[in-house]
């Protein structure tokens, strides 16, 4: 049983693991030079790592995180959440606000800060959670209403357009700690993986979301409560979503309602889709939703080495996504286990006739 765990496991990671492995060719083709890495130093004095691979890991860290919380929404409720980029954008109003309503900022303002912003994005997103849950509406209709006012609650909060925060720590935390030349968000992405895995591992959350996602009316009759559970799928993503937000602020020193977070629900929902994972919910994995968002990165990167105008960088990812995602299909998948069964039995009759003779 574990084998059969573990098989299907790595052929959900399939798709994604291809997609990653086509374009390290084609940029290894392309510029060899495309994956070194090297240290500099930057304005305030620290060395630190760059190159590609670096800056692709780094810039796709607030979409790796809210694809996590968005793989146990998609998986419980069989639907996505159209409103992290706003509910990210009003964490991040937050957590400026409160910086700002304190005399200094130090280690204990920015802990409060956080809390604080964590506190109001569960809210929101247990809001979502119990439109979905309780009043059943789907995912991306509830999601809908602060999608569509999300940014403007968060123009609101911060009383005007671009609140700047300047401080080391807060440079810091969207940039490097001094004497570490690793990117800080990296170890944000690596931190709430940890604590995922580390749930997964010592609860039985994961069996209860996806039993939710496959069958509520069977979950139900097992002594699983499903509104609980995908409450709770929307109060963990609340927490990646604050999280992303707080990173996204402290990386531009300031918080825009505008452009903090933009357009990161799609690219969200896509990097869930080419993780491997159903998007009407069931089986999950959270490793491939990680995979999909540094591959959607990865790509955007590569098209602007190769300079390609910003303004069509949507339409060519648009164009390649859309060939990952209809080759994790399931039409696609099946057509490929027919045409494995029918190649299968002419290798073994082969291998047999080599044989005996």
């Amino acid at each position: 049983m574990s084998n059969t765990k573990r098989k299907s496991g790595l052929g959900q990671l399939l798709i994604p693991l291809v997609a990653l492995g086509i374009l390290l060719l084609f940029n290894l083709i392309r510029d060899p030079g495309f994956y070194s890495i090297g240290i500099a130093v930057n304005n305030s004095g620290n060395k630190v790592l760059t190159g590609n691979v670096i800056s692709i890991i780094d810039s796709a860290s607030e979409l790796a995180i809210i694809a996590m919380g968005m793989t146990l929404v998609t998986a419980a409720c069989g639907g996505q959440d159209i409103s992290v980029g706003a509910v990210g954008t009003i964490a991040g109003s937050i957590f400026v606000q409160t910086l700002k309503a304190c005399s200094a900022i130090n280690i204990g303002t920015v802990l409060l800060a956080i809390l604080a912003c964590c506190a109001v994005a569960i809210l929101f997103k247990a809001f979502n959670g119990v439109l979905v849950a309780v009043f059943r509406i789907q995912p991306m209709i509830a999601t809908l209403i602060l999608y569509s006012c999300g940014r403007s609650i968060a123009y609101w909060i911060v009383g005007s357009a671009t609140p700047q925060i300047d401080s080391p720590i807060i440079s810091a935390m969207g940039m490097t700690i001094p004497g570490v030349p690793v990117p800080t968000p990296i170890f944000g992405v690596v931190l709430v993986g940890l604590i995922l895995t580390v749930i997964f591992k010592f609860t039985n959350l994961r069996l209860y979301t996806e039993s939710v996602g496959v069958n509520q009316g069977a979950a139900r009759l097992n002594g699983i409560n499903p509104i609980a559970i995908k409450l709770l799928s929307f109060v963990i993503l609340g927490m990646c979503v604050a999280a992303a937000g707080v990173i996204g602020t402290c990386r531009m020193g300031q918080v825009s309602h505008k452009t903090l977070l933009i357009d990161i629900e799609m690219d969200a929902i896509l990097a869930v889709a080419i993780g491997g994972n159903n998007l009407g919910g069931g089986r999950f994995k959270i490793s491939g939703s990680i995979l999909g968002a540094y591959i959607i990165q990865m790509l955007t990167t590569t098209l602007l080495a190769m300079r390609v105008d910003p303004v069509n960088i949507k339409a060519y990812k648009a164009v390649v996504i859309i060939i990952i995602v209809m080759a994790g299909s399931p039409v696609v998948k099946a057509k490929l286990a027919q045409l494995w069964q029918r190649i299968r039995p002419e290798t073994a009759s082969a291998a047999i006739g080599k044989g005996v003779n």
